[in-house]
């Protein structure tokens, strides 16, 4: 069949909308060219992103029925509690809304105004909260990663000799060191183990310790006993437990690998990092044993936790994923290789060349995807990357991607053929693909909210 058999099937259906080419237009145009502001009655395949959007299974809708709703000390909080150590060897668990609630409280109770915070490609919400606190956010992954045709299983390592340079260079200014797995802005890219061992080593020489990203941890998990001899014989399950017990603590959307529309966890090994975020959890998420979540919300938390770590499920998960990967590129686009775990990612430089870095080629091949056929997808580029606040320049360190991201148990295979014949069209008539340029440029995050405009006379400055 050439890829694995869906290992569910459906029981609710919910139906696609089907704009034209004219409702197309007219939404780009009320959109600012920005696929952010889109309204979902007017994508077809939606792309954007796999955090949250994935289905639930009959058990985690099941499990929802039975949440406890108490403002303190619900039930399901501590079967979500029980899940968590379980799957992560931590016993202190504080609920919150989303990842980046996560961020938000482990800024407020461990970064200060000066400090560096040393990882593998920082996330854009993730950067963003440790650049608010007056931080750096360093990036430390290897050069592999922006060789996007390199054929490297572990691009989303972190170089060990950036790293100890920037312990050495920051002593005293670095709370933490974050390693980020699977790493998203690299492309979805797995870390191995032995890297991962070996980035505790160093944080344990220079007295740092080490915060765990865990929001594909799974994904990273099964693609890293795909990939690495000495673990292949190893469960998923124990390959996602003993990167969690080199950490001190794990930071985690649900929306990822927890399979769930909302909600997150911070989890800590000692009391003592439970108690120093605790009094932020409460002023920015809700009391301890919600954290910004209804009850039911914390029991599909608990039991998607569990389900993510289903070999049967990541099979199926990671192959949908490589089969659009190898679709695309058998049609000669410029893909990212090898596939990651949960996105294709497709070289905009390359697949618009005759568009400058200014043209943020990224953005034009993402609005051109929506208007030949309503697949909306993001740009990990230059407009994401935005500008660094230091000097106020873009940051231009490295390719315009451009990001389809695949939800959890959503799409079938016929819809993702379906979005390489929507690829295949575009990359037909790239030539005449336009550049844009911002009508308005948000401050912070401004892929979000940022408005663009056709540059109808663009300079070919490649920076």
């Amino acid at each position: 069949m050439g890829f694995p058999l869906e290992p569910y099937r459906a029981k609710v259906v919910e139906s696609i909308p089907a704009p034209s080419r004219e409702v197309r237009e007219a939404a780009l145009r009320r959109a600012g060219f920005n696929v952010f502001g889109l309204r979902s009655d007017e994508v077809v395949v939606d792309l954007l992103t796999d955090s949250g959007t994935g289905a639930m299974s009959d058990r985690q809708w099941s499990a929802m029925m039975t949440g406890d709703e108490s403002y303190a000390g619900a039930h399901s909080f501590d079967e979500l509690r029980t899940t968590v150590e379980d799957v992560f060897g931590m016993p202190w668990l504080l609920p919150v809304h989303q990842g980046r609630g996560a961020e938000n409280v482990l800024g407020a109770a461990l970064v200060k105004p000066g400090d560096v915070v040393p990882g593998n490609a920082h996330f854009d919400t993730t950067r963003a909260h440790i650049e608010h606190r007056g931080a750096t956010a360093l990036d430390c992954t290897v050069d592999a990663a922006k060789d996007l045709e390199a054929d490297e299983p572990f691009k989303g390592n972190v170089d060990l000799r950036r790293l100890d340079a920037a312990l050495r260079e920051h002593a005293g200014h670095v709370p933490y060191v974050l390693l980020t797995i699977t790493c998203n802005t690299a492309g979805g890219q797995p870390v191995s183990l032995a890297n991962a061992r070996d980035v505790r080593e160093m944080c344990d020489r220079h007295g740092v310790p080490l915060i765990l990203d865990a929001a594909r941890h799974a994904e990273n998990a099964f693609l890293v006993k795909e990939r690495e001899k000495e673990v292949a014989a190893w469960s998923v399950a124990a390959i996602a437990r003993a990167f969690a017990d080199l950490a001190d603590a794990v930071a985690m959307s649900g929306k990822k690998d927890a399979l769930t529309n909302i909600g997150g966890i911070l989890a800590f090994r000692e009391r003592a990092w439970y108690d120093r975020c605790v009094p932020y959890a409460v002023l920015y998420e809700g009391f301890v044993t919600y954290g910004g979540l209804a009850g039911r919300d914390l029991a599909a938390m608990a039991v998607g936790l569990r389900e993510a770590l289903d070999e049967r499920y990541l099979t199926h998960r990671v192959h949908q994923v490589r089969a659009l990967a190898d679709r695309m590129a058998g049609l000669g686009l410029p893909v990212m290789r090898p596939a990651g775990g949960h996105a294709v990612y497709v070289d905009a430089n390359r697949f618009l060349p005759h568009l400058g870095r200014a043209e943020w080629p990224g953005q034009a091949l993402v609005v051109e995807l929506y208007r030949e056929g309503g697949v909306r997808t993001v740009e990990i580029g230059g407009v994401m990357a935005g500008r660094d606040p230091a000097t106020g320049k873009d940051r231009f360190d490295g390719p315009d991607l451009v990001r389809f991201a695949v939800p959890r148990r959503a799409y079938s295979n016929t819809h993702l053929a379906w979005v390489a014949e929507i690829a295949e069209a575009v990359w037909a008539r790239r030539e005449g693909v336009q550049g844009l340029e911002f009508e308005l440029e948000a401050p912070i995050l401004r892929h979000f909210t940022s408005r663009f405009r056709p540059r109808a006379a663009a300079p070919k400055l490649r920076v």
